[in-house]
């Protein structure tokens, strides 16, 4: 038998450098996904309605079912949404992975060199309560503002050691030459 012999190394994920190591992966809360349970809840409440009124027509008690069906639709556009959109960290860049309807996908990368300042926030008691703020990363060019990031302080404190590690050994290249 003969067995092929594999040189390549291991990704973690598609588009990983050669000398590139994977810190960590993030997403959105669950909360990001709230428009999709309205929607889920508000299609089944809406087509409950009308057999409550009509009570004598048999075909109208059909009418939920479908609504559900819909609403699942709908709810599972969303939670596609989430769960495809990613945040990966790793030794050398973040990178946000967008995703854009059922087929399109947004990338954006950012050099952990290039980043200025990291900030975080929590909107009060619902953050507080279930556990999701905005991260705002600030570059020379502009903000990456991340919105309904779980646990966004331990998030945070991981981004900022990524970073402060990055910087001390560029300060340790440039000693060298």
């Amino acid at each position: 038998m003969i067995k092929k012999k594999d040189d390549s190394p291991k990704r973690d994920f598609e588009g990983q450098r050669p000398d590139e190591e994977l810190l960590f992966v993030f997403r959105r809360h669950l909360i990001a996904m709230r428009k999709g349970f309205y929607l889920l809840l508000g299609s089944l409440v809406i087509t409950a309605i009308p057999p409550l009124i009509w009570q004598d027509n048999l075909e109208l008690f059909l009418l939920p079912v479908f609504g559900f069906a819909l609403g699942l639709i709908l709810f599972f556009y969303h939670y596609t949404m989430w769960y495809f959109t990613i945040y990966v960290v790793t030794n050398q860049r973040i990178r946000q992975i967008t995703q854009k309807g059922f087929f399109g996908k947004d990338v954006v990368e950012l050099r952990l060199s290039k980043i200025q300042n990291i900030s975080y926030n929590i909107p009060g008691f619902s953050g507080e309560i279930f556990g999701y703020g905005t991260i705002v990363i600030q570059t020379f060019v502009g903000d990456l503002v991340i919105r309904n990031v779980e646990h966004p302080e331990k998030t945070y404190n991981k981004l900022q050691d990524a970073v402060s590690t990055v910087v001390e050994t560029q300060g340790e290249h440039e000693e060298v030459i």
